[in-house]
């Protein structure tokens, strides 16, 4: 059994659980975030939130180190010690989710 990202997919009822519920937490995300109809940019941190808390309810708390200093470049959670920098996307047609995990500074720093 894999230490990482991968074991969220192979759980089958958390699959289920995430495909319920995480269309639903984005747009309470949405709506917290917005003002006079825009969606503001503190929609992010909202969503990295709700993904940082799936992943301690998946792997507990030790295994998900949420004090990362703001500073730090592309990392905004770490999971078994391995960084992870998590990027949503907003749309008018299409809203969406995008996880990089990766032990290479290299790609780290080449991912956007």
């Amino acid at each position: 059994m894999s230490n990482g990202l991968s074991q969220l997919f192979e759980d089958e009822q958390l699959v289920e659980k995430i495909k319920r519920r995480l269309p639903y937490l984005f747009q309470l995300a949405e709506l917290e975030s917005s003002r006079a109809g825009k969606i503001g940019m503190q929609v992010g941190s909202l969503r990295e939130s709700i993904i940082v808390a799936l992943l301690i309810h998946k792997f507990g708390e030790e295994n998900v180190e949420t004090e990362v200093p703001i500073t730090e470049p592309e990392i905004d959670v770490k999971l078994f010690g391995q960084p992870i920098s998590i990027k949503t996307i907003t749309g008018k047609w299409f809203s969406g989710v995008k996880i990089n995990w990766t032990v290479d500074p290299q790609k780290a720093k080449e991912f956007h």
